[in-house]
């Protein structure tokens, strides 16, 4: 047992109201809690928030500014080493900013001589080719890589990053359990859902986000809901990941899905929570998940609720494969039909789905703790003598 505290820097999309991320970041705590105690390693988290006091107060771990470099540099000095990831944090689809940062706090650890570690990360897509060298020479002095998915492993390959060295993982959120580590059987979704039910509707829980500019698939979405629910009435709820700006991306979808109760259905919006084992609670009571934002379609796998994805991004598709799935379109040609023969399919054949899928996602919740055990297992090798 090593008694002295190991602190351990931790540099994500964290503190920005994403149930997303969140979840990446409680499901990395509890995996690093979780094989440090069975290696009898003391760890104290560091985390890297733009709202370190939110942080602080609804994870218990220490946390410091992550745009505050003096901050960051001594948290760095005072640490055995620092992990980056989870998520798509090395990526440029949503600036030139994004990765120069994420590289920027992983090579400032680097010349301070600890050792850095990549923590099941998306990677790509990186359109600007000056930033493929820059990834190579960082990531090839990291102690350990872990990406989720293979297509991440071959891009980091191409740009010349070792391949004997990548670990391919599940996303961390597989390994996220319910409060109370309250693990849901089918027969016990399935209570939930009638529980919270009492109209007897099937929950379809819906996560979207604004993409197109001209907002043609959340168009395409209600469209193709709408001519479910003139077959069967629905209780649609909204689950917005990121707020608030799928709370409006939310609301803009009840607009245009107008008066449902005259045909039997019911619309409902869950608009604040940020915590990840609540939205997961949320998500465990759904019959199906109609999602756009990735972690809502890991979510639902993780608690074994049918799911029908939609592509904005290659990390939307390359979930899905790990499961065998493909989504039911991309948001620049989303069909209304597809999307309602799809949820017609799911509606009647749900048990169906889970049994084909259920030794797929049993692997990956196993898997999900895989690079904390590494990152654990290479700390106590440095600690212990």
């Amino acid at each position: 047992m090593v008694t002295t505290p190991q602190r351990i820097v931790i540099s994500g999309y964290y503190g920005y109201n994403n149930s997303g991320d969140e979840a990446v970041l409680q499901s990395i705590l509890t995996a690093l809690q979780e094989q440090a105690e069975v290696a009898g390693l003391l760890l104290q988290p560091v985390v890297l928030s733009i709202d370190p006091e939110w942080t602080m107060s609804t994870y218990g771990v220490e946390a410091v500014h992550r745009m505050k470099l003096g901050e960051v540099r001594q948290a760095i000095k005072n640490s055995c080493g620092l992990i980056s990831g989870g998520g798509s944090l090395l990526q440029d689809a949503t600036g030139s900013k994004t990765i120069p940062y994420y590289l920027g706090v992983i090579k400032l650890a680097q010349w301070m001589r600890k050792p850095t570690f990549i923590y099941s990360q998306g990677v790509g897509p990186v359109s600007r080719g000056m930033f493929h060298p820059m990834i190579k020479s960082v990531f090839n002095q990291c102690a350990y890589i872990s990406v989720r998915d293979h297509e991440s492993s071959e891009l980091l390959q191409q740009m010349g990053v070792q391949g004997s060295i990548i670990d391919v993982v599940p996303d961390p959120v597989m390994g996220l359990q319910l409060r109370n580590d309250r693990m849901l059987s089918n027969t016990d979704v399935q209570n939930d859902v009638d529980a919270m039910n009492h109209e007897e509707l099937p929950i379809i829980g819906i996560s979207i986000r604004y993409w197109e500019k001209d907002r043609k698939e959340l168009v395409k979405i209600v469209e193709g809901l709408q001519q479910v629910m003139t077959r069967q009435p629905l209780h649609v709820r909204f689950l917005p990941f990121h707020l608030p700006s799928d709370v409006e991306a939310s609301q803009f979808m009840i607009d245009l899905l107008g008066d449902v109760a005259s045909k039997g259905s019911r619309v409902s919006l869950c608009s604040d929570i940020v915590l990840p084992q609540d939205m997961l609670e949320e998500i465990s009571k759904c019959q199906i998940i109609i999602g756009m934002r990735l972690h809502s379609l890991i979510y639902a796998a993780n608690v074994q609720v049918p799911m029908i994805g939609i592509s904005y991004d290659p990390k939307i598709d390359h979930f899905l494969q790990r499961l065998e799935l493909q989504p039911v379109g991309d948001t620049s040609s989303l069909d209304a039909d597809k999307l309602a023969s799809a949820l017609e399919q799911l509606l009647f054949h749900e048990e169906a789905w889970r049994e084909v899928h259920a030794v797929q996602i049993d692997q990956l919740k196993q898997e999900a703790s895989t690079p904390a055990k590494r990152i654990v297992e290479y700390i106590a090798s440095k600690v212990i003598t």
